[in-house]
């Protein structure tokens, strides 16, 4: 594409984020590769953000031959793999938790109301726990070391 949009207000120098709907879906029918990078970069930054969700609506009611199949792997793609961070960061949480406690796996299971198997699954990353689990962990975890003296 040229270096500005045709009969948009607005310019493809700008953040993708500040691009006009008009400006991106006209980047997405006429654009190359070169010029739909930065939108694959946002949507991968941003997975749920107003990149993605504008690319989604676009191709709710269009496919732009090539480029549509190729969007539309990356925001799933790019969500999977937020999902995935997201995942691990509650597990490590988790297991950070579970080591500021002082007790055993068992112990802190039992604490917080769960088995140990099902704390296991949590602390792998392999199921995330409800956010009120995670916030009766947190409290187990402030009470171990109110019991240590450490807070």
């Amino acid at each position: 594409m040229s270096g500005a949009f045709r009969n948009v207000e607005g310019s493809p120098q700008a953040p993708v984020e500040e691009w006009p709907y008009e400006g991106l879906v006209a980047t997405i029918e006429r654009g190359t590769l070169g010029d739909w990078l930065p939108i694959i970069r946002a949507i991968r930054d941003s997975p749920w953000g107003s990149v993605a969700r504008r690319v989604e609506s676009y191709l709710g009611y269009a496919t732009p031959y090539g480029v549509g199949p190729l969007l539309r792997r990356t925001v799933k793609q790019a969500r999977a793999d937020a999902q995935a961070r997201e995942r691990e960061a509650v597990a490590a949480e988790v297991r950070e938790l579970m080591a500021r406690s002082g007790l055993s796996q068992q112990g802190f299971a039992q604490a917080i109301g769960t088995s140990r198997s099902r704390l296991s699954t949590y602390a792998s990353g392999k199921v995330a726990p409800a956010a009120t689990l995670l916030v009766r962990m947190r409290a187990a975890a402030d009470e171990a070391d109110r019991r240590a003296g450490g807070v």
